[in-house]
């Protein structure tokens, strides 16, 4: 009997530390993190990326800027996208904001929409396709391989894209290696989740609110 309270009591112990474990990482993303170093992000080149492939708005000599990694596919970037729309509506020239990638591994249409995002890229639509692509995300992006491509496609020609040019970019995977330098990059300024911005090399996690944001911005223009 004795034995047997024992076993139960380890179990116990067991099952509550395995409840604090999941609770602590279920609980919300903070809204600043450290960065590898505990402090900021000072290598700009390293954050914003060669300057022939960024996606960017706003003037790069602006007092903020704002560099966000994110994940076509992923459901947090699909919310925040209405905040950071909001952002640069607001701030317009006041800000630099660049956008680059990090697909995550379990979302299968991420990679392929980011190749989409660069072929319009390329015909200086980038913006109009990322737009599309946050806001009719609940379309295609659950969506099989297949359909999902098939959605984006009909995105790509809605926006009026050179079809042929498009297609053989996706097709070629010519975003490829740009991908890859955003999330080497990435996993360098310790980038794990998406989305994650920096503000001014400070990393910040999660779907931050517009009022967070703001407050941010305006603590920098200062």
């Amino acid at each position: 009997m004795k034995r047997e309270g024992l076993l139960l009591g380890g179990i116990g112990v067991v099952t509550l530390i395995i409840v604090i474990a999941a609770a602590f990482m279920l609980s919300g993303p903070s809204t600043k993190s450290d960065t590898p170093e505990g402090g900021k992000i000072t290598n700009t080149a390293l954050l914003l990326g060669p300057q022939a492939q960024r996606t960017s708005e706003g003037t790069s000599s602006a007092k903020v800027t704002i560099v966000e990694f994110g994940d076509f596919q992923c459901p947090a970037c699909g919310a925040a996208y209405p905040v950071v729309k909001q952002i640069k509506n607001e701030y317009q020239d006041r800000i630099y904001f660049v956008s680059r990638n990090f697909p995550l591994p379990q979302h299968v249409n991420a990679s392929f929409a980011a190749e989409a995002a660069y072929a319009a890229f390329n015909q200086d639509k980038f913006w109009q396709m990322h737009d599309k692509l946050y806001e009719s995300q609940s379309e295609w992006g659950e969506k099989s391989q297949a359909e999902a491509k098939e959605l984006i496609e009909g995105y790509a020609q809605a926006l009026g894209l050179d079809m042929t040019a498009f297609t053989q970019s996706v097709e070629k995977n010519a975003a490829k290696e740009k991908i890859q330098k955003d999330q080497n990059d990435g996993y360098q300024v310790g980038v794990n989740s998406t989305p994650t911005f920096f503000i001014n090399g400070e990393k910040y996690t999660g779907v931050v609110s517009f009022d967070q944001f703001k407050k941010l911005i305006d603590e920098k223009l200062k």
